[in-house]
């Protein structure tokens, strides 16, 4: 009987550990480039850098031949990966490629269409119901209706014209229709998005599509008025497929595609694209609907990293940074252990060489989570004139919070 016990507890002990394995197991993210009338060298690599950086993926890069060369070389193993990330539009692939790509959708592959990847292969009648909308390369009326939200739903809209348009690059706001779709579970409901190509008449199969955000596209930016898709998905038999139509790259700055929004949907839409879930959690720094939240690594600020920024805030200039730290705090609440490092940081900072108005401004966070270990810094700077009010301000919040 111990023998028997012993061999039970080795294999449940064998299973925790297995299981343990399997959950820290990287999934493999493919990125295919080479042709695209957008700045394709600049942009794959900032797909990996956002995918690689949710420690959620590891990645590789399948480079096609260039504009006009011989494709029929051009075959990569779709099937070694979890996720096929597009960032191609170009010249059609060989059909023995289109045929495994086919096939690893199909049988549960998970695909990413990014922004002008949607525009490819006008006449691959998969693809296009895979990315379930697309524009330009002539599309119109045969490619599928066009599709925008209007009265609480994605409207489908038969009109003849042609697929694809968009105004001059602006900041836009997205608004999710779906707020609890795993992709979006738990961010805000409406953001700003970063500079930015708004894609409108969008056109195509659209069968089997939920669209997840849209965004208002304003005439008064040559928009059609209508609320357009951003985010959507898309199911092709066992596959699932995450279409974002944001994130531009020309040869300007790549504001678009540092915009924390379009970052954070895309990792998730990723992992939701290879698993079917989405178990990233939620970074301490989202966006909002003020103003659009750039994150110039790809990646959220370490705390060190916010305060040393946060030093330099000047009233009269950018926010940022200490609305950033204010967030967190915020988001803290009731988290006993993260507040009294958000404390000692202030602490550090105000006895630090920070400027005046950053001080102040930290003075008034203070005040909220202070205990008495910020007393001291704050009587030294109740002895300053120019941040005497707010020190005193705090001060007094404290003593009546004990």
């Amino acid at each position: 009987m111990k023998n028997y016990i012993s061999k039970i507890f080795s294999l449940a002990l064998l299973g925790i550990v297995f299981l343990s394995s399997c959950q820290e197991k990287k999934l493999k993210a493919l990125i295919v480039t080479g042709q695209n009338n957008h700045n394709w060298e600049v942009s794959h690599d900032l797909l990996s850098k956002i995918l690689v950086n949710s420690e959620t993926f590891t990645c590789e890069i399948a480079t096609s031949p260039a504009k006009g060369e011989d494709m029929s070389g051009f075959n990569p193993t779709f099937d070694d990966f979890d996720v096929v990330v597009l960032d191609y539009n170009g010249d059609d692939w060989s059909a023995q490629t289109q045929k495994d790509f086919e096939s690893f959708v199909k049988n549960g592959g998970g695909v990413v269409v990014y922004h002008a990847s949607s525009n490819s292969f006008p006449n691959w009648e998969a693809f296009n119901q895979m990315a379930g909308l697309g524009g330009w390369n002539g599309r119109n009326e045969k490619s599928g209706p066009y599709v925008y939200w209007k009265n609480d739903e994605a409207f489908r809209d038969d009109s003849p014209g042609k697929g694809g348009t968009h105004g001059p690059q602006h900041e836009f706001m997205v608004i999710h229709r779906q707020p609890e779709h795993p992709i979006l579970k738990g961010m805000p409901e409406k953001w700003m998005h970063s500079k930015d190509e708004l894609y409108s008449k969008l056109r195509g199969p659209a069968e089997n599509m939920t669209v997840l955000a849209t965004a208002y596209a304003d005439p008064k930016k040559k928009g059609t008025g209508r609320h357009e898709p951003m985010l959507m998905t898309i199911k092709y038999g066992k596959g699932r497929i995450f279409h974002t139509a944001m994130g531009h790259v020309g040869k300007e700055r790549p504001i678009a595609a540092q915009s924390a929004g379009f970052i954070l949907t895309l990792q998730r839409g990723a992992e939701w694209a290879a698993t079917g879930l989405v178990t990233q959690e939620l970074p301490e720094d989202l966006p909002n609907k003020a103003v659009p939240l750039i994150l110039h690594n790809y990646k959220s600020y370490s705390l060190d990293e916010l305060f040393q920024r946060a030093k330099k805030f000047e009233y009269g200039k950018s926010h940022k940074y200490v609305n950033l730290i204010s967030n967190r705090i915020r988001m803290a609440s009731g988290d006993a252990e993260k507040l009294s490092l958000y404390e000692t940081k202030i602490i550090e900072t105000l006895a630090s060489d920070a400027s005046v108005d950053a001080k102040n401004y930290l003075c008034r966070d203070l005040s909220w989570i202070g205990s008495a270990n910020a007393l001291p810094v704050l009587e030294e700077l109740k002895a300053n004139e120019a941040t005497k009010e707010m020190a005193s301000f705090a001060i007094e919040r404290i003593n009546q919070s004990k």
